[in-house]
């Protein structure tokens, strides 16, 4: 019986938290440690001629300068593979420092160490790079001509194009078409946290503290580029303090630390300087795209064509799959998605923030609300109308609810009383603006068996292990519910232990995926040991169980009990004391299902937001922001509810602030730190209120968790940008929406 699964119960970490207790990765405390700096390239494109380390090395307390000159080769050049598919997964196929070639500003040519961070730093600073530098292309409008159509993306799981039906027909067929190309600047993770390594060895065996997404994956990686076993590398992480997708692959930064700690023969730790997480650990690419609906005049698509051009780096075919939810969000027999890349003097990019559905979710649903305008239907009608039950293969969803999520959101919004025409509704000198869009993020189940252990003691206690790790989402908390319930035992007396690769293995904590395959695992781990239990109570002849049916016991406050009887049981400790046992244990493990399961696979929401735009200033102000989800089960409504709210103010930041530029002609990024780029601060948010729709999956995983992780984030830019256009009247068909795209023209 459940008792702990679903409770907004605080989280076991906060005090840890809040104390300054928990350690992060830059804070853990060893003997001799000292520390690291990267230098990195000035130039976009060309060769390093020279490096002068004489002034570094005569700053102080420098234990060594590593540059391509004497830095070993790697045992094996990296292939980009997501962190999700259970095997290394670097951030991109280069490994820097091999050569003198450098492919994109911010690759490290040089790593100093000494006895300090300042030191490191400073150090740093002094050193004298020459270079010589050759042509580069760094923007979409440099490298427009020579843009190509890879066959393969995302390390080569998807293709690049996809298609159903005949789109030029659906097309020609069409009553009403809507032809938009929207324009996206480059966005960047910024995690408070920085990301940070510290590496130690201990004869040929490496322990690293990193701060990462994925333990696991970063014990790959790295055992793979510097040729060890992997039982000869240890992975840690207590706390990450955000990620974002910025440490979901595991980036150069991570081995140098490790070649830089075996150079020196001391502990070393390198932390990633805030300009540095702007080169160093991969972005949402600056990108574009087109989309044309074709529809009849009753609402009905007729075609979706969706096509996509984006700028990565010189060595992986890298792209958002911008088109995946596009493709089956609505019923459409006729689609095309294609995505077409530059080859580009930059870092390859890498997950960020729903990665491909929040832009592309964006594109199809400023589309839709263009639609609804021209066909004069409501946008949440346009919505019901064209929403399916099954998949683009005929499949049924593994579980619904965007039909409630839109009529609930509606209900709770106000939407019935808003008048549709632009510039109809003012409050002094602001414009009024109200807009919705439908959400959708596919559910991960292309990973690699989850396995979890737990332990019971004589004294009722219990402590569950799995390496995973807390990135700031509440897993900790999550999986102590998850194990109460399982073994049936008041939350209290778990533990639930994390962070490190010599635990059970699970998957990276990527593509809202962690809390469904840890909790499959979790679960697996406490009912194969309370089933254990069981079995050792009806065979024991000293139990009040013995004898009795498995099926007719259940477990309920640390007791085995009759069902049916329940003063008729024992308590686990009772059992273990008189077998003369202090613990008793047991693993347990989940498989996903294959990729081929007969479902649909995509969580769903609906989201609103109401503006307030000065078209004298071009202030645009979000007063309130609505979303409503069917995430499956939800295992703390609390922990859900934060992801969530998370999640739609970082559409906020997408719609208004956020976003970098290149400077073409010093191959570098216009902004490097946190008063240039623009994130949401509390005086940005406005009232944000989070819904759930109960749906009953029993397909994802057994407890029918689909996450919360990033679907937050999913439309809700589109709705900002739609109410922005019910507001003044002007569609915005670039992000960030900038002042000078919604100001009035001047008189006259």
């Amino acid at each position: 019986m459940s008792t702990a699964i679903g409770r907004p119960v605080d989280r076991v970490d906060g005090t840890a938290k809040v104390t300054g207790a928990a350690q992060y990765t830059a804070e853990i405390a060893l003997p001799n440690l000292v520390h690291a700096a990267i230098v990195g390239a000035t130039i976009p494109s060309g060769r390093v001629l020279g490096i002068d380390t004489a002034r570094a090395y005569a700053a102080g307390g420098v234990l060594a300068v590593l540059t391509h000159q004497n830095l070993p080769k790697v045992a094996a050049q990296p292939r980009l593979l997501p962190s999700l598919a259970g095997a290394a997964a670097p951030g991109e196929s280069f490994f820097p420092m091999q050569d003198d070639v450098v492919h994109y500003a911010g690759q490290p040519v040089a790593v100093v160490v000494a006895d300090s961070h300042e030191r490191a730093q400073f150090a740093a600073s002094l050193l004298t790079v020459t270079y010589e530098r050759a042509a580069s292309t760094t923007t979409i409008d440099e490298g427009r001509d020579a843009a190509y159509e890879p066959e393969k993306l995302f390390g080569g799981l998807l293709p690049a194009r996809s298609a159903r039906g005949d789109v030029a027909a659906g097309l020609a067929g069409a009553e009403v078409r809507v032809d938009a190309t929207y324009r996206f600047a480059a966005n960047h993770h910024n995690p408070l946290e920085p990301s940070a390594t510290t590496a130690v060895w201990d004869g040929g065996r490496l322990t690293i503290y990193d701060s990462t997404m994925g333990i696991r994956a970063t014990q790959l990686t790295v055992a793979q580029l510097l040729g060890l076993p992997l039982s000869d590398v240890r992975v840690i992480t207590h706390f990450v303090g955000g990620a974002f997708g910025s440490k979901a692959m595991t980036w150069p930064h991570v081995t140098l630390a490790a070649m830089a700690a075996r150079h020196v023969g001391r502990p070393v730790r390198l932390s990633l300087t805030r300009p540095q997480t702007f080169t160093s650990n991969g972005h949402r690419e600056e990108q574009e795209q087109s989309v044309t609906l074709g529809a009849i005049r009753d609402g009905r698509l007729t075609a979706i064509r969706h096509h996509k051009l984006s700028i990565g780096s010189l060595f992986d075919d890298w792209a958002e799959p911008a088109t995946g939810v596009t493709s089956q969000l609505y019923a459409c027999p006729n689609y095309e998605g294609v995505h077409r890349l530059i080859r580009g003097n930059t870092i390859t990019p890498t997950f960020t923030r729903a990665p491909g559905e929040a832009v592309g979710v964006f594109t199809l649903e400023a589309a839709m609300d263009e639609l609804a305008y021209e066909i004069g239907m409501d946008p949440v009608e346009l919505r019901l109308r064209n929403r399916t039950d099954v998949d683009p293969h005929g499949n049924p969803w593994s579980s619904d609810g965007l039909a409630d999520c839109l009529r609930l959101g509606a209900e709770r919004f106000g939407w019935a009383g808003r008048d549709p025409a632009p510039r109809s509704r003012r409050d002094g000198d602001w414009l009024i603006g109200s807009g919705m869009a439908t959400a959708g993020y596919p559910v991960a189940l292309f990973m690699p068996t989850q396995r979890a252990r737990a332990r019971l003691y004589a004294d009722g206690s219990v402590v569950v292990q799995a390496a995973t790790q807390e990135i700031g989402t509440g897993v900790l908390t999550a999986m102590s519910q998850v194990a109460a319930d399982g073994l049936g035992v008041p939350l209290d007396a778990v533990r639930f232990e994390g962070g490190d690769t010599d635990l059970p293995n699970t998957s990276a904590a990527v593509g809202s995926s962690g809390a469904g395959m840890v909790s499959a695992a979790v679960h697996a781990a406490t009912t194969a040991l309370r089933d254990q239990l069981i079995g050792m109570a009806i065979a024991d002849a000293g139990s009040p169980l013995h004898g009795v049916d498995p099926a007719a016991v259940e477990v309920r406050d640390g007791r085995m009990v009759l069902r049916d009887q329940p003063s008729t049981g024992e308590s686990y400790g009772d059992l273990l004391l008189r077998n003369h046992l202090a613990d008793v244990e047991a693993p347990g493990s989940w498989t996903p299902p294959p990729l081929d399961t007969p479902h649909g696979l995509l969580t769903f929401g609906a989201q609103f937001a109401e503006v307030a735009v000065d078209p004298q200033l071009g202030t645009v102000r979000v007063r309130r922001m609505l979303g409503v989800f069917a995430p499956g089960r939800v295992l703390n409504r609390k922990l859900a509810r934060s992801q969530l709210m998370g999640g739609m103010l970082w559409g906020l930041g997408q719609a208004l602030l956020e976003g970098n530029r290149m400077d073409p002609r010093h191959g570098r990024w216009g902004a490097i730190n946190l008063g240039e780029y623009l994130v949401p601060v509390n005086a940005d948010a406005p009232e944000v209120t989070v819904e759930f729709v109960e749906v009953t999956d029993e397909v994802v995983n057994p407890l029918g968790v689909k996450g919360v992780g990033e679907i937050g984030q999913v439309g809700a830019a589109a709705a900002i940008a739609n109410a922005v256009f019910h507001a003044t009247g002007r569609r915005v068909r670039q992000l960030p929406i900038t002042a000078e795209l919604v100001m009035d023209p001047p008189a006259g």
